[in-house]
């Protein structure tokens, strides 16, 4: 199948936020937390890449992804000048990185676009009657917390969910939480281990966090990761 773009807008200099639609389906089905295989030929050869859903799926065949420009990439590149109208080839929706059932209460660990899979599972799973979800989001600089405004409303919606920004390299008047975003998961956690962590972002933070984790007495299955290098 192939996906349309319907829309696009600059989230910082080099994160875009998409939207696309699959103009072939009635709805599009996928869990949040999966992800959407996009392939385009370019330079003669096909290349094919994956790119997490960041928005819960809906009534139509519309979703949205979050993206970064890679230095040198060839197919983010290609994405960034994308008008409206222009369409990518598709391939239906996969992926492990869900919510476990039944959901509990939660931890969620993001750096960078790391974040859109746990905003496609906020969108859809968070409620008056969901458990309690903390999301520890990581970014360097305050414009990189993207999608900020929206955790910020859900955190003065729901009391069960608690959003932290974290900046390792914050501007002058910056209040909140510093350093790594790994540096505040035991904070997060404190003393209970009858949660679930999720994390998505780059590989090192990922790794320090699960090793962090298992000396803490969390299981294996309860830290369930998505790698974005």
């Amino acid at each position: 199948m192939r996906a349309t773009l319907i829309d696009s807008k600059e989230l910082t200099p080099d994160i875009r936020h998409f939207v696309f639609e699959v103009p072939d389906v009635e709805k599009l089905d996928f869990m949040p937390g999966q992800f959407a295989s996009l392939t385009q030929t370019i330079n003669g050869k096909e290349i094919t890449r994956a790119y997490s859903f960041a928005s819960a799926p809906g009534e139509g065949n519309r979703f949205e992804l979050c993206l970064n420009l890679v230095p040198d990439g060839l197919f983010s590149a290609q994405l960034f000048d994308m008008k409206p109208g222009d369409a990518v080839a598709m391939r239906p929706p996969l992926g492990t990185f869900t919510l476990r059932k039944p959901a509990r209460d939660s931890i969620f660990v993001a750096t960078g676009t790391g974040i859109a899979p746990f905003r496609s599972m906020l969108q859809a799973h968070l409620s008056d009657t969901s458990p309690s979800f903390t999301l520890l989001f990581g970014s360097r600089y305050e414009q990189g917390l993207v999608y900020k405004e929206e955790f910020d409303e859900m955190a003065g919606r729901y009391p069960h969910f608690h959003f932290w920004p974290i900046l390792t390299r914050p501007e002058q008047g910056w209040k909140g939480r510093r350093g790594r975003v790994q540096g505040h998961v035991r904070e997060a956690v404190g003393d209970r281990r009858d949660l679930d962590i999720y994390l998505c972002g780059l590989q090192e933070m990922v790794n320090e966090t699960r090793a962090m984790l298992k000396e803490m007495g969390f299981d294996r299955k309860q830290i369930l990761y998505e790698k974005y290098d």
